[in-house]
């Protein structure tokens, strides 16, 4: 690990704030409450790893999308696997690192702010317990893509109280999945929506998930809804859409192309329903996600 990279991941997206903004956002409401310093998504980051002795200031929230790293607080470590989160609170020393063979892709932000302690306790994570499992995790992915969204557009008051809502939402989210996750048992659950992420392409019926939780049809719609927030096909709909943003930003595949690959065998349907979840059709996504690419990531070439 005597080789790591804090960041310059192509395709990545990086977002901070500068010390005298942080300052001033921090000393008036509502960003005295929730305030976003730093945010990024690092895809496939091989060699990614940081070491703070003294810690932060600030809690760090990473989700891990895809690929597996590591983390080590007061001198446990502690693995993590795609659709694991983990919280290190502020000034606690740390280490995490993207595992050497098989590196994460990961969400990331750092939060400061009068609610953020409450708000992290309620997740039920602590440096003890740094790390758990999503019960939703693409909804929380679409949080922090807001706040990247947010934090891209410009630095104003507005953006910035922005970004913090959403990252309030991301962590009543963390804390609300630990409440269903004592009222529920979200095993079933979770095994139909590792079926539908390994078989994102095919047909989806109800009965035949519900069949597969071991549940009848109504029963098993209404405990996805619980576990996750969503019906089940709106569920594999935002699903979709995230597969396909990634496959837009990292390949240059026609978008008929990846219509089929997320299951939609007719184009214009697919851009109709991308253009529902995400305000853009599927060329624009495109055009604007290369022009915000770093200079020299493969993602702008």
């Amino acid at each position: 690990m005597d080789r790591y990279l804090a960041d310059g991941f192509p395709g990545e997206r990086l977002h901070v704030l500068p010390a005298p903004l942080v300052s001033e956002a921090s000393r008036r409401p509502p960003t005295s409450r929730m305030l976003v310093t730093d945010a990024g998504h690092f895809p496939h980051a091989a060699r990614h790893g940081r070491v703070r002795r003294a810690g932060v200031d600030q809690a760090i929230v990473i989700l891990c999308a895809d690929g597996a790293g590591w983390c080590e607080l007061d001198g446990a470590r502690h693995e993590v696997g795609p659709g694991d989160v983990v919280v290190v609170p502020p000034g606690r020393p740390h280490r995490y690192f993207a595992d050497a063979v098989d590196p994460w892709s990961i969400w990331w932000l750092h939060v400061v702010g009068e609610d953020v302690p409450d708000l992290i306790a309620a997740t039920g994570l602590s440096a003890a317990r740094p790390t758990g499992a999503l019960v939703d995790r693409y909804a929380a992915f679409a949080h922090v893509e807001e706040i990247c969204d947010q934090l891209a557009r410009d630095e104003t008051r507005a953006s910035l109280v922005a970004a913090a809502g959403a990252a309030w939402h991301l962590l009543a989210q963390l804390a609300a999945e630990r409440e269903r996750r004592s009222e529920v048992d979200p095993e079933p659950v979770r095994l139909v929506q590792e079926h539908l992420r390994e078989h994102l392409g095919d047909p989806v019926s109800v009965p035949v998930l519900a069949e597969l939780a071991g549940f009848s049809t109504s029963h098993f719609s209404a405990r996805f809804r619980a576990a996750t927030g969503f019906p089940v096909l709106e569920y594999v709909k935002r699903l979709r859409m995230a597969r396909a943003r990634q496959l837009l930003i990292t390949s240059d595949h026609p978008v008929a192309d990846i219509a089929a690959a997320v299951g939609y065998p007719d184009p214009f349907y697919f851009t109709r329903q991308f253009t529902a979840v995400n305000g853009v059709c599927p060329r624009t996504f495109r055009a604007r996600a290369h022009a915000e690419a770093p200079p020299g990531s493969a993602q702008a070439r």
